[in-house]
């Protein structure tokens, strides 16, 4: 992991995709030369009463022109003063932080990548990224965002809740009913998705890494607010879990136990 000091950057470009979910660029050259798939950043509010940082996952890199991209949705106080920003004011970020997916082999097998809800734009980096067959299954309450760009890097796949859209159901159904085969699957979204993920993926003999959200305090593994249970015992706490934001956010998906 590489770890860095809170730094402020300038904001290049701001978009709504979504009446509450933003996407800015942000000009961050030291992280966008060192972030990997999976990684977050921590965002400071400017607000004094608002003390911890807000972690966001980096959905892209742009290391030419030495931007990092974040897309957040809007549900709080801290991101809810993010997305009153404007292009040329400036952020206060840490980053890149946690364990990202690293760099799996998936030389000539069939991969599949799943994003659901905000859990979608810490997909696109990896989609980019990763060497291969890729299908990539996107899941939605009923508005769609970010779909497009996902369709230079995979065979794209919708599921809806609603039937607005691709497949009627989860992405789990969105899987099954198109007939995708997988031999390794990436997986970040709500944790009822990761849970049936995880059940399909043992169910069926699949390797796979998820990326777990969560709320966090500290970002960096010190204050234990974002722990999951594991299989393991952790050398920090002596009990069997996981931090979050210092061990993963990405695990394998036998590592953490979702009952």
């Amino acid at each position: 992991m590489a770890l860095m000091g809170k730094k402020p950057y300038t904001i290049n470009s701001k978009e709504y995709i979504t009446k509450d979910i933003v996407s800015m660029w942000i000009e961050a050259e030291d992280i966008a030369d060192k972030a990997i798939p999976g990684q977050f950043v921590s965002v400071y509010c400017d607000s004094k009463s608002e003390l911890l940082p807000r972690p966001i996952s980096i959905c892209d890199t742009d290391i030419e022109n030495k931007m990092i991209r974040l897309v957040f949705r809007i549900v709080g106080k801290g991101t809810s003063e993010f997305a009153k920003k404007e292009p040329g004011d400036r952020l206060y970020i840490t980053g890149p932080l946690g364990n990202g997916y690293g760099n799996p082999d998936t030389e000539g097998k069939n991969i599949v990548i799943i994003g659901g809800g905000i859990g979608i734009p810490p997909m696109l980096k990896l989609s980019k990224t990763l060497k291969g067959s890729k299908n990539i299954v996107l899941g939605y309450r009923d508005v769609l965002f970010m779909n497009e760009d996902f369709e230079e890097y995979g065979n794209v796949y919708i599921a809806t809740d609603d039937g607005s859209a691709g497949t009627k159901g989860t992405v789990i159904d969105a899987i099954s009913k198109n007939g995708i085969k997988a031999d390794i699957m990436f997986a970040c979204g709500p944790m009822p998705m990761l849970k049936a993920v995880k059940e399909y993926a043992c169910r069926e003999n699949i390797d796979a890494w998820v990326s777990l959200e969560e709320r966090m305090a500290c970002g960096i593994g010190a204050c234990l607010a974002c722990v999951c249970k594991s299989s393991d015992t952790d050398s920090h706490s002596m009990v069997k879990n996981k931090r979050i934001c210092k061990d993963g956010p990405v695990f394998n998906v036998r590592e953490v136990d979702f009952s």
